[in-house]
């Protein structure tokens, strides 16, 4: 019977476990970070491990975009919130004085015993009914059908606000939860990459920063290149591009922080942002709303200023400066910097006009 079969032993140096190792690892640098399972691990070069890092960063900055997009539209229901809730304040305040002035008018033509009109309809729990009912119409008088119709009409009004602001509510509560599942995928991945990086030697790590080094010589060169005739801004298509790239070089150094859009911190599509902002132009916040900010353009016309994007999904973006290079964000583990647009899969560009 089933029952009382042996489990089949397998030995440590065995297949299963050196796929369990393996699966380990795997999971380290597609999800949020290593399992604390003890088996042994392969040893990873600087250039494998190089390579699951940057491919932690890139999805983290897919989700960082998710985030930039879903904080976009959760201020954009919180400010329609609280403009809904500042007009229902107002027209409430409005039908407490048409509510008042109708009170008095039929106070004055009440005849005979009973509570008095005015005070009815400010203590009645739905005036609406109150001002339908036959004892108000008779003493209210004809004559003053167009303000009982104006305070129905108020009462109508505030309550459609009210239900608007509640749907803006429950459309903010939706983008925070969204918020919070990209923050909490974001800080996993960039996690699991500083966990990765933390395992290698001191000196594999420096070898892993020769690209920012690189960077910065390039960055250098460029500022140099600027400065004399024939630079890159001259060779942008119009002022305003001309504008961003200046601002783009004035930032290279500065810290990459995702959902950062300056002036001393950014993400890669907030530096775009912040760039042309600089130069009086009001881009969209996110990657996938920028490549529809402009007339596209292949990469053969690219110029100076031009906005230069990056994976199938359309997750990074850079703004060009000419001979193959841009400007960009890259990750949390390099600075604003220089780099060719070689550098990762590209996936079109646009000019803004």
């Amino acid at each position: 019977m089933a029952a009382h079969r042996k489990p089949r032993r397998r030995s440590a140096g065995g297949h299963t476990v050196r796929t369990a190792a393996t699966i380990a690892l795997a999971g380290a640098a597609t999800a949020t970070g290593f399992d604390g399972i003890g088996h042994a691990e392969p040893q990873l070069t600087p250039a494998q491990v190089k390579a699951k890092v940057d491919q932690l960063y890139q999805e983290a900055e897919a989700a960082t975009e998710k985030y930039n997009g879903a904080k976009e539209k959760a201020e954009a229901a919180e400010n329609r919130l609280d403009s809904l809730r500042d007009q229902a304040a107002r027209r409430t305040e409005q039908l407490n004085e048409a509510r008042d002035a109708l009170g008095s008018i039929a106070a004055a033509q009440y005849r005979g015993g009973g509570l008095d009109p005015a005070v009815q309809l400010a203590l009645t729990d739905d005036p609406d009914r109150y001002l339908d009912s036959a004892e108000f119409v008779e003493r209210a008088g004809s004559r003053q059908a167009t303000s009982v119709a104006n305070v129905r009409r108020q009462l109508r009004e505030i309550e459609q606000l009210r239900g608007a602001a509640h749907i803006e509510l429950a459309s903010l509560r939706s983008r925070q939860a969204e918020l919070k599942r990209h923050k909490k995928t974001i800080t996993g991945k960039l996690g699991a990459a500083r966990r990765l990086m933390s395992q290698l030697p001191a000196e594999d790590r420096a070898v892993l920063g020769d690209d920012g080094d690189r960077a910065s010589r390039a960055a250098t060169s460029a500022r140099e290149e600027l400065t004399t005739p024939g630079t890159a801004t001259t060779e942008a298509p119009n002022s305003r591009a001309a504008a961003a790239v200046s601002y783009a070089y004035a930032k290279l150094g500065s810290p990459y922080v995702w959902g950062a859009t300056g002036p001393d911190a950014f993400d890669c599509s907030g530096l775009i942002q912040a760039a042309y902002r600089s130069a009086g132009v009001s881009l969209p916040r996110t990657t996938y709303a920028q490549i529809d900010a402009g007339r596209r353009v292949s990469r053969s016309e690219l110029l100076p200023g031009d906005l230069v994007f990056f994976y199938s999904g359309i997750s990074h973006v850079g703004l060009y400066i000419g001979n193959g290079q841009m400007i960009h964000a890259p990750n949390p583990s390099a600075p604003v910097r220089v780099a060719p647009i070689d550098q990762m899969p590209f996936a079109g560009a646009t000019r803004v006009v």
